[in-house]
């Protein structure tokens, strides 16, 4: 059950990823480009070669490239260091997989030492039918019998 609603998902979140692929807009590759005078994101950017990249860009979308050529085109001009993130592969791959490992290492340390805690914790009990202290017996009853009323 839980693959299906997993696959369902997935589906649903593919649908506008490719369109957004198909037909991309300005303001959506202006976060994913960085000016290469400035090496802020094109939508943050002001300066004379960030214009020409929004004009460029405007073209490609206005002849019907996808996102993905767009990208490349601009990867040709200026090199890769124009992504705003790495591609996933080769040396890059890193930037994607350690904040992930960190991640999911922390959780793991934490749920170990949650547990270690939890179980430092808990109370010695008498073991079930081990008789009270007489002592002790009778002054629960007395507390007790201040709540009976």
């Amino acid at each position: 059950m839980r693959l299906v609603v997993a696959a369902l998902a997935a589906l649903v979140l593919a649908a506008p990823a490719l369109a957004s692929e198909r037909r991309p807009t300005l303001s959506e590759l202006e976060g994913e480009v960085i000016c290469p005078t400035c090496k802020t994101t094109l939508d943050q950017s002001n300066s004379p070669i960030a214009s020409r990249m929004r004009v460029f860009i405007r073209e490609r979308i206005a002849a019907g490239d996808t996102k993905s050529e767009i990208k490349d085109a601009l990867v040709d001009e200026f090199g890769e260091s124009v992504l705003a993130s790495p591609p996933a592969r080769g040396f890059n791959l890193l930037a994607w997989v350690l904040p992930l490992a960190g991640v999911v290492g922390g959780a793991l340390l934490l749920a170990f030492a949650a547990r270690r805690w939890a179980s430092a914790r808990e109370p010695e009990r008498a073991p079930e039918g081990t008789p009270l202290d007489p002592a002790l017996e009778r002054r629960v009853d007395e507390e007790l019998a201040r709540f009976d009323g």
